[in-house]
């Protein structure tokens, strides 16, 4: 009997000691995740304020940051180095430089010129340049689309994603990329850049002059009516004077390969289908549909680029095709040809799927 009493006891503190395991295994499960290499989230790191470029910064830990601005990228050159918050720099990883947000920190990086969006995160100071708002990694811009470019513009928004996502990027794996911007959307955010200082090595075409405006007719000089002649008028034949010619659209640009909004002038846009579906608010006039030819001419458009690898590079996410102008300088992408409007509504309903809400059902003008 005493000595089952024993063996008792014994049982009651063994399974005291592993109901106090369990409690400990608990608390490791919540805390912080640490990989190989020491990349972690913890503690998250804000800073004194600072001076770069002669210019001081004060880091703050603004929740919902969500600023328009230009960026760039660095690839090979800092390969190894200590980033700002002690990590060792891997110019393959989804990573970036930021001048103010906490480090690290996780943004949404959006390309205004096509809307693809990826998962990025912040562990390093930069960049120097005050025109810039951000510098990627090599491996971010690869993602990101914009490899091999100089500055290009973007959306940078402040998020917080689920676990499984920081967990990929402190490994230096990407995430999937979001869902794309619509063009709805990228326009307002587009125009957020007026009046921001461009960087220098920003696609060629934004340093174009503008184009000249359009001459109206009510801004034509005036002809000086002519002396009469001296003795009887004789009747003269007089040609009809010709009506004063516009000069050709321009197509308004964001950049050397940038998204083109077409129609800043009379004939400018394709003509849109009587019945066609979507925000027409930014179509100019629209003429009444003519009847569809042979083959069909009615098609939905997504977007246009000066840049056929842009396009082409858009028509291949969402399954659309390039059509390009007669000229060759704009590239238009594209659902279709239908042979009438209710058949283009399935590439409505296309790029609907693929976030391009605002799209119209149009009809080819042949340029």
């Amino acid at each position: 009997m005493r000595n089952w009493m024993i063996v008792s006891a014994g049982l009651s503190l063994a399974l005291t000691g592993c109901g106090g395991g369990s409690t400990v295994t608990r608390s490791l499960e919540t805390a912080p995740p640490k990989i190989a290499g020491g990349v972690t989230d913890y503690p998250v790191k804000l800073g004194e304020p600072y001076q770069m470029g002669g210019i001081t910064y004060t880091p703050a830990d603004t929740f919902n940051y969500d600023e328009t601005g230009y960026a760039s990228w660095y690839g090979q050159e800092l390969n190894g180095r200590s980033t700002a918050n002690g990590e060792m720099f891997n110019p393959e990883a989804i990573s970036g430089a930021h001048r103010t947000l906490p480090l690290p920190s996780y943004v949404e990086v959006t390309a205004l010129d096509t809307g693809k969006t990826i998962l990025v995160r912040l562990n390093d100071r930069g960049p120097v340049a005050p025109e810039r708002l951000l510098d990627l990694s090599q491996g971010a811009a690869r993602q990101l689309g914009v490899l091999g470019q100089g500055s290009f513009a973007v959306r940078v928004r402040r998020v917080n994603p689920p676990e499984a996502e920081r967990a990929m990027l402190r490994q230096g794996q990407p995430v999937a990329a979001r869902m794309d911007t619509p063009e709805s959307l990228l326009v307002p955010l587009r125009r957020r850049l007026d009046g921001k200082a461009k960087p220098a090595n920003l696609a060629t075409a934004t340093k174009a002059e503008p184009a000249p405006p359009a001459v109206m007719a009510k801004d034509a000089p005036k002809a000086k009516p002519m002396p009469a002649p001296a003795g009887p008028a004789k009747p003269v034949a007089v040609a009809a004077a010709p009506a004063a010619q516009l000069p050709p659209p321009t197509p308004r640009t964001q950049g050397g390969d940038r998204f083109i909004v077409e129609g800043e002038g009379a004939g400018g846009r394709p003509k849109t289908a009587q019945n066609s579906t979507g925000d027409n608010r930014a179509t100019l006039n629209p003429a009444p549909a003519a009847p569809a030819a042979a083959g069909g001419t009615y098609f939905v458009q997504v977007a246009s680029f000066s840049s056929k690898a842009r396009a082409d590079e858009l028509a291949r996410r969402i399954g659309a095709k390039t059509v390009s102008s007669a000229d060759g300088k704009l590239h238009r992408v594209r659902y279709g040809p239908y042979a009438d409007a209710n058949a283009a509504q399935e590439g409505v309903t296309l790029a609907r799927r693929k976030g391009y809400q605002g799209v119209q059902i149009q009809q080819d003008s042949g340029r």
